[in-house]
C-alpha cells in the first residue's frame, strides 16, 4: 500500500497567481496500434496545460515526465500545490521524491471522487469531444502529433474559456502579466 496524500486542494479550483496550484490526471487514447496514455499538468490560474507526456504505458515515468515538463517550462515556486487522483503513479515513491525535491505540496482526491479533480477531468472531456471521438488514429505517432497540436496550438493558445472571460489560457496569462507590470511601473 502506497501512502495517500491528504486532499489539500479541497475543490478550491481558484488560483489568484500563476504556478500556485496545478492539477493532473491520466487518460487513455485508442489507436489502431493499441492504447496511448496521456498525462497532463494544468495550472489552475489560467487553465493552461503546462506539462504533458504520452507513452505506450502508464508507468510512473509518464506522470514524472509530464511534471518535469511543467517544472522546466514554468519553474514553479516552493509551496505549489499539486493535486491528482489516487493513482499508483502519483502515490509512488518516485513521484513523491520528485515533488519533495522541488518543494511541492502533494494533494490527492478522496477515494472514488472525480469531482475533487474536476478541472483535469473537464480537460479530458473537452479533448475527447473535440478531437479523440471525432478521429480514428491509425498509429500512435499520428495520435501524438494531433494531440500535441490540440494542446499546444489550439487549447493553450486559441480556445476561449468562459472561466477566463472568453480568453485563451495564453492570452489570459499575457494580459495579466502586462497588467501586473503596469502596476509595478
Amino acid at each position: 500500500n502506497l501512502p495517500i496524500a491528504p486532499n489539500v486542494l479541497n475543490r478550491d479550483f481558484y488560483a489568484s497567481e500563476p504556478d500556485t496550484k496545478y492539477v493532473g490526471d491520466i487518460t487513455y487514447i485508442h489507436t489502431g496500434e493499441g492504447w496511448l496514455y496521456l498525462a497532463t499538468v494544468i495550472d489552475l490560474y489560467s487553465r493552461r496545460v503546462v506539462g504533458w507526456s504520452m507513452d505506450d504505458n502508464m508507468k510512473v515515468s509518464l506522470v514524472n515526465d509530464a511534471f518535469n515538463m511543467a517544472i522546466r517550462q514554468r519553474n514553479p515556486p516552493v509551496g505549489l500545490i499539486w493535486h491528482t487522483d489516487r493513482g499508483s503513479q502519483y502515490a509512488s515513491y518516485s513521484h513523491k521524491d520528485l515533488l519533495q525535491e522541488h518543494g511541492i505540496i502533494q494533494s490527492m482526491s478522496r477515494k472514488g471522487n472525480c469531482w475533487d479533480n474536476a478541472v483535469a477531468e473537464s480537460f479530458f472531456k473537452t479533448l475527447k469531444s473535440n478531437l479523440v471521438y471525432q478521429t480514428y488514429f491509425y498509429t500512435k505517432k499520428q495520435a501524438k502529433a494531433m494531440i500535441f497540436e490540440y494542446i499546444e496550438v489550439y487549447y493553450n493558445r486559441t480556445r476561449s474559456h468562459s472561466y477566463l472571460g472568453n480568453l485563451s489560457p495564453a492570452k489570459f496569462e499575457e494580459i495579466n502579466f502586462m497588467l501586473q507590470n503596469e502596476m509595478v511601473a
